[in-house]
């Protein structure tokens, strides 16, 4: 991992947006960040591994994280894209201490860590962090419920369109009915995160793209039109 220095006053900023330090006093948001490592990465490096000793935790700053895991079989699937102010890498902390997946950016990438022994005792000496955690937990578990719920329910195309809405919000570049994907999106990845195949996501987007719903410049992807994408994914429209 490199080592290189971001600004200082960006760092601080970046990690009092992050869930984790939400409602804290000044004085301990800056012990957290005092104790934060940041790395600077390029594009399509590992950060963490599946089945490794988790050692550390994480939050993405600048950039974006892919989370993919690996059955038992060999087989595949996108579980997460993580966006800046986002964490990954905690829950193993806490549970069996090993990660349950495979962690690279996805584009060059500000990563912030804490150390195991650190991130625990800021978890026991304050409690604040230790709702925080448990209210990003509770989300992701939320996430994962909704997730579930679509695959049991919903066609290919409803899925596809949750999951490009899904990406939209975490990127937080919405302006009206417009909103950009900040995060160099493969085919492959629209396809496991709405859990369908290659085939049917590139076909998908293929006649999205004709009709003007979407726009794709340099492997970024914008949304043109987010209410008909709603109501695609709402079942109202085909």
């Amino acid at each position: 991992m490199s080592e290189q220095k971001t600004r200082p006053e960006d760092t601080a900023k970046a990690i009092c947006a992050l869930d984790l330090v939400k409602g804290l006093p000044s004085g301990v948001k800056a012990h957290v960040i005092s104790l934060a490592r940041v790395d600077v990465l390029p594009g399509g490096v590992s950060v963490l591994t599946q089945g490794a000793q988790a050692q550390r935790a994480y939050a993405v700053l600048v950039g974006a994280v892919r989370i993919r895991q690996i059955g038992s079989d060999g087989a595949q699937a996108l579980m997460r894209m993580i966006a800046p102010g986002e964490m990954f890498g905690t829950v193993a902390l806490f549970t069996e201490g090993y990660y349950p997946a495979d962690a690279e950016t996805a584009m060059p990438s500000h990563i912030a860590s804490w150390s195991k022994a650190d991130f625990l005792a800021l978890t026991m000496n304050h409690p604040q962090i230790a709702i925080n955690i448990i209210g990003m937990v509770g989300q992701r578990l939320a996430n994962v419920q909704n997730r579930l719920r679509e695959m049991a329910t919903q066609s290919a195309e409803q899925r596809i369109a949750h999951a490009l809405l899904m990406l939209v919000e975490q990127s937080g570049a919405v302006q009206a009915e417009t909103g950009v994907i900040c995060v160099p999106l493969r085919r492959r990845d629209v396809a496991e995160l709405a859990g369908t195949t290659l085939h049917t996501a590139s076909r998908v987007l293929t006649a999205w793209e004709k009709a003007g719903l979407l726009a794709r410049s340099r492997q970024m992807l914008a949304v043109r039109d987010a209410s008909r994408l709603r109501r695609i994914a709402q079942g109202e429209l085909s």
